[in-house]
């Protein structure tokens, strides 16, 4: 029995009751009989919504998914070669049909979200947005020194 089942079972046993609703105590569990009527369909109508809006968000998650792929990674059919019985999993190290990207993720130091970033890329980009905050990112790349002074530069003499 739902919310509005139940007041309506409640309005049906008070006028079973055959209570005097022009006075007193009939009056006022008329009024809340009706109250709990109100709030019933409200809680229906809330429900309802709810659902709907449930139906809406998990239709714009999946777009959102497809949108990522698309933004963010590779495509599993980047292979270019006429081989048709070229599988680009089981390709001979002879095939250079494939040059399939790795999806690279790094995480901005301004809010701690991912950013992803097609690993070909890489040497082509000095700086990336942030798609959560905005904030310019500077990709850098850092060789370790082979220093042979024992300082502490991280070189593990």
């Amino acid at each position: 029995m739902n919310v509005s089942e139940k007041a309506a079972y409640i309005k049906g046993l008070m006028e079973g009751m055959e209570l005097d609703t022009s006075k007193g105590e009939g009056k006022l569990l008329a009024a809340m009989a009706d109250l709990l009527e109100d709030l019933a369909l409200s809680v229906q109508d809330l429900e309802d919504e709810t659902a709907t809006l449930n139906d809406y968000i998990e239709e714009i998650d999946e777009d959102l998914g497809s949108v990522e792929e698309d933004l963010y990674c590779c495509d599993d059919d980047c292979c270019d070669c006429d081989d048709d019985c070229c599988d680009c999993d089981d390709c001979d190290d002879d095939c250079d049909c494939c040059d399939c990207c790795e999806c690279l993720e790094l995480e901005c130091p301004a809010c701690g979200e991912p950013v992803y970033i097609d690993e070909c890329d890489v040497p082509e980009i000095d700086e990336l947005e942030c798609p959560s905050c905005g904030k310019v990112l500077t990709l850098v790349e850092t060789e370790e020194d082979d220093c042979d002074c024992g300082c502490d530069c991280g070189c593990e003499e």
